[in-house]
């Protein structure tokens, strides 16, 4: 395994803005919009693109209760935006689809992570939701990662030390080096591949439920499963897919059975022409299905907008 990135403060969003079933989502990477006309501070932009465990197997369990996990993570052209600019205090304001209800107290993980800066300085932080919560693409740790770069920007000071960036959680680590990569420890390693991934499209579907992590965990049966096979050359997506197959979500069972909601969701997939393989992401409940081109993608996305409306659905780029 290559040795682990060194987290460093820099343009981390999204490269191309990706394919999506609908409306576009998000903005196209971190940008600076420049004096406001009327007179205010400029805003930054960060976008918080979804995190997309390819595999995700769970290889041990620490004595302090936290789990091993060894993972290759991608990310999707679809995400989260955050926008800041320099304030008195520091706020935060929640809008878009997937924004109502969502609490903007002191545990929303976009004030812890700009807690984890030295106190003292203020910024009104604005966070746009599209990606639905709870639901094992990183929503809420690709906000605070997004929420890291561009308080560092916004500020110009340094990152948070690793430790203060772990403690926001097990997939925020990931999520700040923004590129693809082997996760493993308890999230703290982060290894970029020695070569980039092929080009593939991801179609990411989500049943419209909201799953616990821990009530996941709780209900895997085995905690010292064997790690993931060392990556082998993938010349294009099928070879990907193959590679894929003989890794497993060790989370998916488990999740299957607290909620029986992602079977339909996996079968569904699976049974779209071009579907590589068809899977569930972190703890869940959203699954991705693999395409080697933009129009399977698209077309998978639309098939199962139509049959499943009440799904939530994107066809995105797989993206580093």
């Amino acid at each position: 395994m290559p040795q682990p990135t060194e987290i460093v403060a820099g343009h981390h969003g999204a490269g191309s803005p990706g394919e999506m079933a609908g409306p576009s989502e998000a903005a196209p990477g971190p940008l600076h919009l420049g004096p406001q006309v009327d007179g205010t501070e400029p805003e930054l932009v960060e976008t918080a693109r979804a995190k997309v465990n390819l595999a995700l197997h769970v290889t041990g369990r620490r004595a302090d209760g936290y789990h091993l996990l060894d993972s290759l993570v991608v990310f999707a052209g679809t995400g989260d935006v955050l926008t800041a600019r320099v304030a008195d205090a520091l706020t935060l304001d929640i809008g878009g689809p997937r924004g109502a209800g969502l609490s903007t107290g002191p545990e929303n993980l976009v004030l812890r992570a700009a807690r984890a800066f030295p106190a003292g300085r203020g910024a009104a932080v604005r966070l746009e939701k599209h990606l639905p919560v709870a639901s094992g693409i990183g929503g809420g740790s690709a906000d605070a990662a997004a929420t890291l770069r561009l308080l560092a920007r916004l500020w110009g000071v340094a990152l948070p030390d690793p430790a203060a960036v772990l403690a926001l959680g097990a997939d925020v680590p990931v999520c700040l080096a923004g590129q693809t990569a082997r996760m493993s420890g308890i999230g703290e390693t982060v290894a970029p591949l020695d070569a980039p991934l092929p080009r593939a499209w991801l179609v990411l579907a989500n049943p419209g439920a909201e799953l616990s992590t821990p009530a996941v965990f709780r209900t895997l049966e085995r905690r010292d499963n064997p790690a993931m096979p060392d990556l082998p050359p993938l010349p294009d997506a099928m070879a990907l897919a193959a590679f894929l197959h003989t890794c497993r979500n060790d989370l998916e069972p488990p999740a299957r059975a607290v909620c029986p909601a992602i079977a339909p969701v996996l079968a569904a997939l699976a049974a779209q022409p071009g579907c590589l393989i068809a899977r569930m992401s972190g703890s869940g409940a959203t699954c991705f299905g693999l395409f080697a081109t933009r129009a399977q993608a698209r077309a998978a996305a639309a098939n199962l907008t139509r049959a499943e409306p009440g799904w939530w659905v994107r066809a995105a780029e797989m993206q580093g």
